[in-house]
């Protein structure tokens, strides 16, 4: 495995920046997710590493090596895409391993590796399947099957989960984790989902614009956003933020409370407010309320909370807890 360093990396479509200098340094063994909104630049950067775009300027090096000038087949990487890309044709076995067939592989060397590829994923049962015979999760691990037999140095996942429904992206955000600690790889993970960011990273990469806003493992970034844009992006429901009087009030240019950090009260507290939705998930209620100097403001409280629509409750902050910029 390698670790991955970025220097002043840029990537422009004619006049157009999409990448803006990006400094960065992925260690060796690391799970990094980078994480962002639609158009933030975060697949353009993968595709940047794996060789498929090519840089306009900068240094990237994976290992020891320069790759900057180099073709994506002499990276050492390999690639898992949002579409699995199986051959309908061929069996699992033989997805697999078709880039080891292509390469010549002695048939016996070839089995033996797409064997262990195949034991480590859970796919032994299946490998006489055609895809069409697959769950979506299925599918989607014989995909990283096909890149674990090329041995790369690095991992790259170009938002594998998004095509899957909710219980499998859950399902298979523990396996991706599990394989991690099985292999010891270097992954790099692009997704637009911090929930998944926040469940399998070791380093979160958020990026806005083309540029990085923070750096961090993900409590370190739930706990200490350096932007706004972070605060409000990590972390779900998002964080309540407000500008302007509220704001300067506090003694800042930006100030924000998470949901989870509100007591709600029907007696006393900070902010005054009418319940205008409630949101019952089981374990917990999500609260929003309409508060007068405030407008909205969402918190989080337990499944068990009796509230009503119309009624008047006071938020208070937890002490500590408030995020405050400028």
């Amino acid at each position: 495995m390698a670790r991955v360093v970025l220097k002043d990396v840029r990537k422009s479509f004619g006049l157009v920046d999409v990448i803006k200098g990006i400094n960065l340094t992925i260690e060796d063994g690391e799970f990094c997710v980078f994480v962002g909104p639609s158009g933030c630049g975060k697949s353009t950067l993968l595709r940047t590493i794996a060789g498929l775009e090519v840089q306009t300027s900068g240094t990237l090096q994976i290992g020891d090596t320069d790759v900057s000038n180099l073709e994506p087949s002499k990276r050492g990487v390999a690639m898992v895409f949002q579409s699995y890309a199986l051959y309908p044709h061929l069996t699992v076995r033989e997805n697999i391993g078709f880039g080891l067939s292509l390469a010549k592989t002695p048939k016996p060397e070839l089995n033996r590796i797409v064997e262990g590829a195949a034991e480590t994923l859970q796919l032994m049962p299946l490998l006489d399947r055609k895809p069409k015979a697959l769950s979506g999760g299925q599918r989607q691990r014989v995909a990283i099957g096909r890149a674990i037999v090329r041995n790369p140095k690095v991992f790259l996942f170009d938002e594998p989960l998004s095509n899957l429904d909710a219980a499998l992206r859950s399902q298979m955000r523990i396996e991706l984790s599990d394989l991690h600690s099985k292999l010891g790889a270097t992954m790099i993970y692009v997704t637009h989902d911090q929930v998944e960011a926040m469940t399998m990273a070791d380093k979160i990469v958020v990026l806005n614009g083309g540029r990085i806003e923070q750096v961090g493992s993900p409590m370190e970034l739930y706990n200490n956003p350096a932007t706004p844009f972070v605060a409000g992006f990590i972390g779900s429901p998002q964080m309540n933020l407000f500008e302007g009087g509220v704001a300067a009030k506090m003694g800042c240019k930006t100030y924000g409370i998470r949901p989870e950090h509100l007591a709600l009260s029907n007696t006393s507290g900070t902010w005054k407010g009418q319940v205008r939705h409630i949101e019952r998930l089981g374990a917990e209620t999500i609260v929003h309320l309409t508060v007068p100097e405030l407008g909205a403001l969402v918190a989080r409280s337990t499944g068990d909370t009796e509230l009503a629509i119309g009624a008047e409750i006071w938020a208070t902050p937890v002490p500590g807890k408030e995020f405050r910029h400028g």
